[in-house]
C-alpha cells in the first residue's frame, strides 16, 4: 500500500477517494476516526489519508488526481458583488451568496 493523498480538509480526501474508486482502483482510508485524538496527537497526524491498496496502481491514481485537481482554485478569491474575501473552497460568497466567476 502507498499513501496517495492526505489533507486537513476531509471533504477533499473523500472527493479524491470518489475520483479514484470510480475507476476501479482499490483504495482505503486511514485515520478516519482519529480526530478525537487531536489533543494527544499533532493535528496533522489526525488528517484523513487515502491509500492505494495495490502499489502497481499508484502512478495511475496519482496522475488521475493531479489531472482532477489541476484546475482547482487554491487561493482565496474576492466576491465581484460585495468584495468580501472567500476561501478557495467556496463556490459561493459566504457573505452575499454570489457565485465565483
Amino acid at each position: 500500500m502507498k499513501l496517495l493523498y492526505t489533507h486537513e480538509n476531509r471533504f477533499l480526501v473523500y472527493n479524491a477517494q470518489n475520483i479514484i474508486a470510480g475507476t476501479g482502483i482499490e483504495v482505503m482510508l486511514k485515520n478516519e476516526f482519529a480526530q478525537g485524538s487531536a489533543g494527544d496527537l499533532a493535528p496533522f497526524d489526525t488528517w484523513l489519508e487515502l491509500w492505494v491498496v495495490n502499489d502497481a496502481d499508484f502512478d495511475v491514481a496519482q496522475a488521475m488526481l493531479e489531472d482532477a485537481f489541476k484546475n482547482a482554485i487554491t487561493t482565496p478569491w474576492f466576491c465581484p458583488k460585495c468584495k468580501e474575501e472567500n476561501d478557495a473552497s467556496f463556490e459561493l460568497c459566504w457573505n452575499c451568496q454570489a457565485e465565483y466567476e
